[in-house]
């Protein structure tokens, strides 16, 4: 018993001293824009909502600030171009109706079409 004791109470401190980074909302013309961020600090990722939906452009960053995607939705459904970014590529998404209608690949110059 004395051992579950120690364990809760270790298991609670840890948890108390533990970075929490909250996500930000604010207002901004009849929408809520959201950040949210890694624990250590960097922006994780930013958009809007409307309604409680995903609505108008989103941006995801990688824990080191460089830029994972960026994208549009459309009341909750993804729309448009959508954009991936990784170490050697970079991918263009079209969607319609948050379905997948074409994706292109570039690759070090190269565009490789799938």
């Amino acid at each position: 018993m004395k051992k579950v004791v120690i364990a809760v109470v270790l298991l609670v401190s840890s948890l108390s001293f533990a970075q929490e980074v909250k996500p930000k909302f604010q207002v901004v013309d009849q929408m809520i824009k959201a950040t949210y961020y890694y624990e250590n600090g960097q922006v994780k990722q930013e958009g809007y909502y409307l309604d409680g939906k995903l609505h108008g452009k989103w941006v995801a960053f990688n824990e080191d600030g460089t830029k994972q995607s960026i994208g549009e939705y459309n009341k909750g459904a993804k729309s448009g171009k959508w954009f991936f970014w990784s170490e050697d590529s970079l991918s263009e998404v079209d969607f319609s109706d948050s379905r997948i209608a074409e994706v292109k690949k570039w690759s070090k110059d190269v565009l490789v079409k799938n």
